[in-house]
């Protein structure tokens, strides 16, 4: 009974990653003001494949200050929240220290995004 379990999530896992893969690099999903545990005016990154936003779990990273943040170890689909306040934006960069970068995180959103080729996450007021 479990691998039949094991096996049919993996195969909803599979066709969500190939459904997002399909529109784009990143889902964007309006974040409820308690959605997991990223606390207000910080930019979240949740464990690979968990979805916070069903429980309390915590961030494997978080930032709290404008300036370019290098990734370390982040690779796969992950949830990624911006909760800053005051409409600081968050933006992931394929180079270090905020070099490259190509996507705008709007305060307020968790985006499920493919952080393999990502290497900095950017945060900035503008």
């Amino acid at each position: 009974m479990r691998k039949s379990i094991r096996g049919a999530a993996a195969v909803a896992i599979a066709t969500a990653a190939a459904a997002v893969l399909s529109v784009g690099t990143a889902e964007a999903k309006p974040a409820a003001d308690s959605w997991g545990t990223c606390p207000d005016g910080a930019v979240c990154i949740f464990p690979e494949g968990v979805n916070p936003g069903n429980s309390q779990t915590s961030p494997t990273n978080t930032y709290w200050s404008y300036g370019a943040h290098n990734l370390s170890g982040q690779y796969g689909w992950h949830w990624v929240y911006n909760n800053q306040t005051g409409g600081a934006h968050a933006h992931l960069c394929k180079g270090y220290n905020g070099v490259n970068c190509d996507f705008d995180m709007a305060p307020g959103v968790a985006y499920w995004v493919d952080l393999t080729p990502v290497n900095s996450i950017n945060l900035d007021r503008p």
